[in-house]
């Protein structure tokens, strides 16, 4: 029982260890988005997933890690997206994120995980902002609707 309790114990001391590593990439990878414009909505998705990836992990293994990794990473799009284009920035950082958590995990286990899930969500939401964000022709039911009705001025 002690050495399941030191397990335990060594476990929750690496995850600790590696988070900070795991946010400084995620940010540093996250650069490459900021050159498209998508910098918000990058760094957003990318923080979100890889603090919803540690604390997933920390409750529920790697299936916790992903499905805390997609929650971040969609919360982290979203709030600092655009308002015209939240929705697709939340979308795009929750799965990328997910994603980038399941890949990195068979990759490099936890670390992996956790380097994945903020590749992937920095690159979702950019991608998704992006998308949100072309020409004002979002498609998440945000958007103008123009009327198709002629006023006849000559009564």
């Amino acid at each position: 029982m002690n050495q399941e309790t030191n397990s335990k114990k060594n476990a929750s001391q690496s995850a600790r260890r590696l988070m900070l590593p795991a946010i400084v990439f995620g940010l540093l990878v996250s650069q490459a988005a900021l050159a498209g414009g998508n910098g918000d909505a990058a760094v957003g998705g990318g923080l979100g997933g890889v603090l919803g990836n540690v604390v997933g992990g920390q409750v529920g293994g790697s299936t916790g890690a992903a499905i805390g990794a997609g929650v971040g990473g969609a919360a982290g799009g979203a709030i600092a997206a655009p308002k015209r284009s939240r929705t697709e920035a939340a979308i795009g950082g929750g799965l990328g994120a997910a994603g980038g958590s399941v890949v990195g995990n068979s990759l490099g286990g936890s670390t992996g995980s956790a380097i994945g899930a903020g590749l992937g969500g920095a690159a979702g939401g950019a991608v998704g902002n992006n998308l949100g964000s072309d020409s004002g022709h979002s498609h998440s039911g945000g958007g103008h609707k123009h009327s198709k009705k002629h006023h006849n001025k000559n009564h």
